[in-house]
C-alpha cells in the first residue's frame, strides 16, 4: 500500500498500486469531476503532483494531448483519471481553478 496525501486538504489515504488518482481521491471524501469517464478526453481530473511524480504511471500519448490544451499545465499536471499510483508515497493538489 502507498500513502497518498491530497491538498490542500490534506488528507491521507492508504491506496494500492495500480489505482488511479481519480478512484483514489474520490474514495477518500474529496470531490473531483471527470466528466469523459476516465479515458482522458476532459480537462476536469487535472492535477498537480507535489511529490511522488516518479512512481506514478506513465502519461500516455492521449493525457499529453489533453495536457497540452490546458491553461495553467506545469511539469506538475497530471490526469487524476489516467495516472495509476505505484509503490511509493504522492501528495496531489486539487486545483480550485479548474
Amino acid at each position: 500500500m502507498s500513502v497518498l496525501t491530497i491538498m490542500p486538504s490534506g488528507k491521507t489515504t492508504e491506496v494500492s498500486p495500480g489505482t488511479s488518482l481519480i478512484s483514489a481521491i474520490t474514495a477518500s471524501g474529496e470531490t473531483l469531476a471527470c466528466t469523459c469517464g476516465g479515458q482522458g478526453g476532459c480537462e476536469s481530473s487535472h492535477v498537480f503532483i507535489l511529490e511522488g511524480r516518479k512512481t506514478l504511471s506513465k502519461a500516455e500519448r492521449t493525457e499529453h494531448a489533453m495536457l497540452d490544451g490546458i491553461v495553467g499545465v506545469s511539469s506538475k499536471s497530471r490526469l487524476a483519471c489516467q495516472a495509476r499510483m505505484g509503490e511509493e508515497a504522492v501528495t496531489v493538489e486539487i486545483l480550485s481553478f479548474v
